[in-house]
């Protein structure tokens, strides 16, 4: 018997199994991650934050001075090196980030944490770091937690329209970044020219507006105007627009004024909401900081 019969011959029994069947008949099989990725989406102001990361576990190891040794670069997290993008320049502990994509590290400490902003994002772990390409260092001062977080967290805290806390939370371990960004520089322009326009405004812009300009110490006199403006219209958010007025006049050292269109958004509440709006009492809080 020739080779080539031998071989149909083979197969047709069963004897013989070829590389393609063999393939098909293999079965991928998708382990759980030890260190599951995680995507951190946060806007702070008008600044879109994206953080990419892989998240550890303590999983009853040592952790800082121990899996992750003091005084040396750690990934800040698992796997590929943490990847953070600013849509807009940031600053970090008053260091001034233009807008792009970095890659976050660090250097843990017992007393102080250096913070990394490497412009190499693309890089696995920290065994390519190369100081060189470095954007900026800067110190941090860790907080010991009374209980310990198992799983590595990046998470935002305290945001407001210009400044956020970005926390590292690791073991019994936060480490703070202070975050800021500028949103008065870029909205003011923008409010302006808006109520520069000849085009109807809606009541919700003029509360917003105000609102702005009130909580940032801008001017008083244009935000009482659109509070006004607003007003004019008998809006259904009167109400809310009576409490900014008040809030504003109060600023201003008007505390008659500021008395009278508290208890008129008192007024305008009970009917809109009934006994139980929240601004029943955020208009008494009010109205009793102003009286001797």
């Amino acid at each position: 018997m020739n080779s080539k019969l031998l071989l149909l011959t083979l197969a047709f029994a069963g004897g013989l199994v070829f590389p393609s069947r063999l393939s098909a008949q293999t079965t991928a099989v998708n382990f759980p991650a030890a260190s599951p990725a995680c995507t951190l989406k946060q806007r702070v102001g008008l600044t879109d934050i994206e953080i990419v990361y892989s998240r550890p576990g303590v999983k009853d190891r040592t952790i800082f001075g121990g899996i992750v040794p003091y005084g040396q670069v750690w990934r800040t997290g698992a796997n590929q090196a943490t990847k953070v993008t600013f849509s807009t320049p940031v600053k970090l502990e008053g260091i001034d980030i233009p807008a792009g994509t970095y890659a976050l590290f660090s250097i843990p400490g017992e007393s102080e944490w250096t913070i990394i902003i490497n412009k190499n994002a693309a890089q696995f772990g920290a065994f390519q770091y190369n100081q060189k390409d470095d954007l900026v260092r800067f110190k941090v001062t860790p907080v010991t937690l009374a209980e310990s977080i198992e799983t590595f967290t990046i998470e935002f805290n305290h945001i407001r329209d210009e400044s956020a806390v970005l926390n590292l939370v690791w073991n019994k371990t936060v480490v703070p970044i202070h975050l800021t960004v500028d949103v008065t520089g870029k909205l003011v322009p923008q409010i302006e020219a808006a109520m520069a326009s000849p085009e109807k405004k809606q009541n919700g812009f003029y509360f917003q507006a105000a609102t702005f300009y009130y909580n940032h110490d801008l001017d008083l006199k244009k935000a009482l105007d659109w509070v006004n403006a607003g007003l004019a219209d008998n809006p259904r958010i009167a109400y809310e627009l009576q409490h900014l007025k008040a809030q504003i006049l109060a600023k201003e050292g008007d505390k008659a004024g500021a008395i009278a269109a508290a208890k008129q958004s008192t007024e305008l509440a009970i009917k809109a909401e009934g006994a139980s709006s929240s601004f029943v009492k955020m208009n008494q809080d009010l109205i009793s900081s102003l009286q001797p």
